[in-house]
């Protein structure tokens, strides 16, 4: 199971926001901030508060990785040449179980970590476990036999909940895809507005 099965539908309340564009999220029925005193919780961020706020959304976006993957992750991107957001996007959106998540065989990002770490997914023919390894453009992704035949699988493909986006060519009858190229922020479809310039701007004070 995923270590987040409880804490993620708090995740949305917290940031007021619904994250992963979901019917399901909490924000629907309630936009204040989860506990006893969440109504009351609106006062004005500091710049502080903003660049937190905008790491904690984007890092929970991703299966709510942690933050010391997060923070690696920064500092790869701000060692190559261009702009750091942009980068930091884009290594963000070539982790596999990312790739899982905007190909529609999961409904979720947090299934997609399930499904890779238990074994359900083929890279260039190679069964790879680990959510986080880094997809390249050109590798053909795909799930196994026993994958294919997995509930959430079979329901996610076919959901009109969310579309695949141009940046992936995926055939849902093979169950297999890759990556035409890295995309950029505004390539990535993401229910709410995500600002990178601020993580970094958090992470280089």
């Amino acid at each position: 199971m995923t270590k987040r099965i409880s804490a993620k539908h708090k995740l949305d309340r917290r940031m007021g926001e619904n994250i992963w564009g979901r019917p399901k999220s909490p924000v629907n029925r309630r936009e204040y901030g989860p506990g006893q005193h969440g109504q009351r919780r609106k006062g004005k961020l500091s710049d502080f508060g903003v660049q937190l706020r905008a790491k904690q959304k984007l890092r929970g976006y991703y299966a709510n990785i942690s933050e010391r993957q997060f923070r690696n992750i920064y500092h790869e991107a701000s060692r190559l040449r261009g702009d750091t957001g942009a980068i930091l996007i884009g290594l963000l959106e070539r982790r596999l179980d990312a790739f899982i998540y905007r190909a529609k065989f999961v409904p979720t990002v947090f299934s997609a970590r399930q499904v890779v770490s238990h074994g359900h997914v083929l890279v260039n023919g190679k069964r790879v476990t680990i959510p986080s390894f880094r997809v390249k453009v050109g590798d053909v992704v795909e799930l196994t036999n026993r994958g294919k035949e997995l509930i959430i699988v079979l329901e996610a493909s076919q959901s009109p909940e969310r579309d695949v986006p141009e940046y992936l060519e995926i055939d849902h009858k093979k169950m297999s895809g890759k990556m035409v190229r890295v995309p950029t922020l505004s390539e990535v479809p993401y229910p709410v507005k995500m600002e990178p310039h601020l993580v970094i701007e958090f992470y280089s004070r």
